[in-house]
């Protein structure tokens, strides 16, 4: 059905958001899934309706006209009515809910995301789930940008207002060294000083976490190789090329190069970090806290028993939350 120019419709305000939100029509249509030029009418129709010029297009970024400010605010108050009632509805009968857009981190697209799409597709039966894996600092941006309605993430350290949390996991990070290269009864710290280290790209937040932890330490330690994915840095390990820290969930998602490396306890003050359930505030009733509990025993299933049994230290380490 065509919309016709002259009404307001629950799609053109949201177009109109992510033109806002993203500055640019291209962009916006990638992330709705259409096409510039469904985007570009659909805009032409809400500014018609509306009666006033809502974006300047020609300019590079796309900028909001005053007008277009206005409509801002309220279109925000719009969509999150929108998201709650949908919600509202879906958690009257969840058969109903028609689409799910979830963000995972790439350490549990392995082992958890099946699991937990597969209980959810059984419980609603018509209901289209829309995935997004990436970095942590990925999907919080998605997530901020009303792309996702949660997300499975590690927290970043920021309370933010807008957002509800819903811990789920603590895990302590450990170091991989080449198998047999670290005598584990000896100065561990003044052997791995001699090494090389692998580390994890402080592009990301993991890494930078991990590097000012090193420099809370005092630790100046030599490195050649900064990488962002966890099968590349375990190879290099495995190959002897240096030793790395990481948290235990990328030990679980590359257990292929588990024979070819030692694991150990951190040599110095423990790190760690939390991954949580994250949603918009007040939006989605309580399918967020229902999506946590059916995450919890996953988690416990397919990462924390396995990796304690494979590494007993992990114990006091890795806890449900």
């Amino acid at each position: 059905m065509v919309d016709s120019p002259g009404r307001i419709t629950l799609w053109g305000i949201e177009v109109f958001m992510a033109t806002a939100d993203e500055r640019s029509i291209s962009a916006a249509a990638k992330r709705l899934g259409a096409s510039p030029s469904a985007v570009s009418q659909q805009l032409t129709n809400l500014e018609g309706a509306v009666g006033a010029t809502l974006l300047q297009r020609n300019a590079r970024p796309v900028r909001l006209t005053p007008a277009g400010e206005i409509m801002k605010r309220h279109a925000q108050v719009i969509l999150n009515e929108a998201t709650q009632a949908r919600a509202e509805l879906a958690m009257s009968d969840l058969s109903h809910l028609t689409r799910f857009r979830l963000g995972m981190i790439e350490d549990l697209e392995a082992d958890v995301t099946p699991r937990l799409l597969t209980h959810m597709a059984e419980e609603l039966k018509g209901c289209q789930f829309l995935l997004e894996t990436g970095a942590s600092h990925y999907l919080y941006d998605l997530l901020d940008a009303r792309a996702l309605d949660v997300i499975v993430a590690a927290e970043l350290g920021a309370e933010d207002a807008w957002v509800e949390v819903h811990p789920l996991l603590r895990e302590g990070f450990v170091v991989a060294a080449p198998k047999g290269e670290v005598d584990q009864d000896g100065d561990v710290l003044r052997q791995l000083k001699r090494m090389t280290m692998v580390q994890y790209t402080q592009r990301h937040y993991m890494g930078r976490l991990v590097n000012a932890h090193l420099a809370k330490q005092n630790l100046t330690l030599r490195h050649r190789f900064e990488i962002d994915s966890y099968h590349a840095i375990l190879a290099l390990v495995g190959r002897g090329a240096g030793w790395t820290i990481l948290p235990p969930l990328a030990l679980m998602r590359a257990q292929r190069f588990a024979d070819q490396i030692d694991v150990l306890e951190l040599p110095f003050e423990p790190l760690t970090r939390t991954i949580s359930l994250t949603a918009r505030k007040d939006i989605l009733g309580e399918m967020p806290a229902q999506v946590a509990a059916t995450l919890r025993p996953i988690f416990q299933e397919q990462l924390v028993t396995p990796a304690i049994a494979r590494h007993p230290f992990m114990a006091d380490s890795l806890t449900l939350l």
